[in-house]
């Protein structure tokens, strides 16, 4: 069997914890940031998980991680 290329975006963006859950960060938090309130951009800060639709997509775009 020929290796499975891992997506570059996709190895950037996303990691799998040990029981195999996508590993994600929040949006919104790169630019912009007068109007945001410092609350938000805290909440911000910390990582979250994919959706649970979304998860098994992105296990395919990162196989070896």
């Amino acid at each position: 069997m020929p290796k499975i290329k891992t997506h570059s975006g996709a190895k950037k963006r996303f990691n799998l914890t040990k029981n195999g859950k996508v590993k994600r960060a929040h949006a919104y938090k790169s630019h912009i940031l007068n109007k945001k309130s410092t609350k938000r951009k805290r909440l911000l800060r910390k990582g979250t998980f994919a959706d649970k639709t979304n998860a098994p997509i992105i296990k395919v775009l990162i196989p070896y991680k």
